[in-house]
């Protein structure tokens, strides 16, 4: 999909990246210098993540552009800039985004100087570029995916042409490095190491609308990691649609294993995390590296979608029951005590109470700390949305409601058993109205104990005094 207008001549800008998008960002920098002071007022931005930790991470690359041109944050989106970077895995995320472009809308006609730019996932979509180009016309910019890093050179081509600016690559060309970036956080940062996804599991459209598998250089992993620890980050979670997979398309090949080992050599970095890894692609080797390694976080989050074999054919994953189990058990051989979590799918097409009750018997085996749950949705261009067998909606509630009482009988007998530990947790968030932190153990729970704010982005020793199911009350024992 290409725009329906020409570009302007930019002679002017370097072709080479990330030069280029800086040389835009500086020309938007010096104009709107110029509105700040005739203006005399600060102009904001309002950037909204809708989606997964890749999405979250892409949102941070925007909001740093942004910054770097010169924009101060918002929680308001009455603000002179809004990016919404969309997810579209679910049908009701799509129609969720629908309904606030239509308020972003109406904030517009109240300041007819608004820029609105829509990017991200949902934007690949062809079907939804049509949607937005006839109900929604007041939009500035839209871009998808592959092309995140140009939202300085899509804003400038907005400013100096008229009418809006589309632009939808088709798949991605290149990986672009060093652009600025805003953390949510200061003491821990998501770090991608690579793009895409070759899987194509029958219900996910994410192969789709993200493209093919790309890794980042270990070097350019490496030079990220160890800035973010340079200004203050304790924690990294590596990020990837597939981690297991990280380095096939690079020359040499670099495993993961090898990936994850390395960036534990940053000096100053305590812990590690990663997400998400594929049970077809986990390896031994990487089992016993997070389990030998005091760095990596004695978490493994281990999607399994569906406990049946019929149903795991179905939806192209590449497993079985037993071999998923088989993968746990050498799990909790090699990290006895260690955390796992999963994902799981309620209602895929054909799905009987017998598949159900497979599932089920996965929950009990296996022990999940806790799950991420969903109902099937059905995404337009996937296999799995022509399939027969379409199973009813309040089937699917009904089991959804089974599956939660379930995964909350188990995740709790194995929360419980680490009440009255002392555990090493980094503390997240501090609320003064309560004199409470809130602090995460190394196996992804949370624990709520009595602190202050200068607690904040450190590793404390907390005793778990009472379990509630999903978190812990605590007692701060010392700082580390």
């Amino acid at each position: 999909m290409k725009d329906e207008r020409k570009l302007q001549s930019t002679e002017d800008f370097p072709i080479e990246e990330p030069a280029r998008q800086y040389a835009f960002m500086d020309r938007l920098k010096a104009s709107l210098s110029v509105r700040k002071l005739a203006e005399n007022r600060e102009f904001t931005m309002h950037v909204e993540t809708f989606g997964c930790q890749m999405n979250a991470k892409d949102s941070e690359k925007l909001a740093g552009i942004l910054s770097y041109i010169g924009y101060v944050q918002t929680d308001s989106e009455d603000a002179d800039i809004v990016v919404y970077n969309t997810c579209t895995v679910r049908e009701n995320a799509n129609t969720r985004v629908y309904g606030r472009i239509g308020n972003l809308g109406r904030l517009k006609k109240k300041h007819p100087g608004m820029k609105i730019v829509l990017c991200g996932c949902m934007m690949q979509e062809e079907h939804v570029i049509e949607k937005i180009k006839k109900s929604y016309r007041f939009v500035d910019v839209i871009f998808g995916t592959h092309n995140i890093y140009m939202l300085a050179e899509l804003l400038y081509r907005s400013e100096t042409e008229a009418g809006r600016v589309i632009d939808i690559q088709s798949e991605a060309t290149r990986i672009v490095e060093d652009l600025p970036s805003v953390q949510k956080y200061d003491f821990k940062a998501g770090v991608n190491i690579m793009y895409g996804c070759n899987n194509f599991c029958s219900y996910c459209i994410v192969p789709y609308v993200r493209g093919r598998e790309r890794s980042r250089r270990p070097v350019d992993i490496i030079r990220e990691t160890e800035a973010l620890v340079a200004n203050g980050v304790k924690e990294v979670m590596l990020l990837g649609q597939n981690v297991n997979s990280y380095g096939k398309t690079l020359e040499p090949a670099v495993s993961f294993t090898e990936l994850i080992h390395e960036v534990s050599l940053v000096k100053g970095l305590e812990r590690i995390r990663f997400m998400t890894p594929h049970p077809k692609d986990l390896s031994e080797a990487l089992i016993e590296e997070i389990a030998a390694n005091p760095k990596i976080c004695k978490h493994v989050h281990l999607p399994l979608q569906s406990g049946s074999d019929r149903l795991l054919k179905r939806m192209n994953r590449h497993y079985t029951k037993a071999q998923y189990l088989s993968l746990v058990d050498k799990i909790k051989e090699v990290m006895p005590g260690a955390a796992i979590t999963t994902d799981i799918i309620i209602g895929f097409p054909g799905e009987t109470e017998e598949d159900f009750a497979d599932t089920l018997d996965v929950v009990r085996r296996a022990g999940f700390m806790s799950a991420f749950t969903f109902i099937y949705s059905k995404r337009s261009g996937t296999p799995a949305a022509e399939m027969d067998g379409q199973v009813p909606e309040e089937v699917s509630a009904d089991r959804m409601k089974r599956l939660l009482a379930c995964i909350g009988e188990v995740a709790s007998e194995q929360a419980e058993r680490l009440t009255g530990s002392t555990v090493k947790v980094l503390c997240e968030e501090y609320k003064p109205e309560t004199g409470c932190v809130t602090g995460r153990l190394d196996n992804n729970l949370l624990v709520h104990f009595d602190g202050c704010e200068a607690l904040l982005g450190t590793i404390t020793e907390v005793r778990l005094d009472e379990c509630k199911g999903f978190y812990y009350l605590g007692t701060k024992t010392s700082d580390l």
